[in-house]
């Protein structure tokens, strides 16, 4: 603990709690998605297409935070595992649009029992889980 700043104290920055807390609530997700197959970002990818169908890759990143880099590679590993489609708009050839597969639209039933698995394994309560969710929408 800084003697001098307990201000500067390593426990009472928000960025740190945020980061582990980050960190740890990922590592609870992994084994359940490894039940389905699916890594943790392309969980997110997932979630956003299940909300809503036929996006476009960019629309998609901007949603998931995750720059173009990070997610082609993720969209072609989907692709070649037969979840989700990608095609050129046919008004704008540089531009992709996503889809679910058959198969993608189906992993959407076995994924549904995650969140009450993640509220369980996190020890919240659902009310705790709903405070938290607010406050952290606060800071978006």
């Amino acid at each position: 603990m800084s003697k001098s700043n307990p201000q500067l104290n390593l426990d009472n920055q928000l960025c740190f709690k945020l980061y582990n807390a980050s960190r740890q609530v990922t590592r609870l997700y992994q084994p359940l998605l490894k039940e389905v197959g699916l890594t943790y970002p392309q969980y997110i990818v997932l979630l956003i297409l299940w909300e809503q169908d036929g996006q476009l890759v960019k629309e998609i990143g901007k949603r998931a935070g995750l720059n173009s880099n990070t997610l082609t590679p993720l969209l072609k590993r989907l692709e070649q595992h037969g979840i989700v489609s990608r095609n050129k708009t046919p008004d704008d050839e540089r531009h992709t649009i996503i889809h679910l597969t058959k198969a993608g639209k189906e992993l959407e039933q076995s994924c549904a029992c995650i969140p009450a698995q993640m509220l369980e394994k996190s020890g919240l309560s659902m009310e705790q889980m709903q405070l938290l969710k607010s406050a952290l929408d606060l800071l978006q």
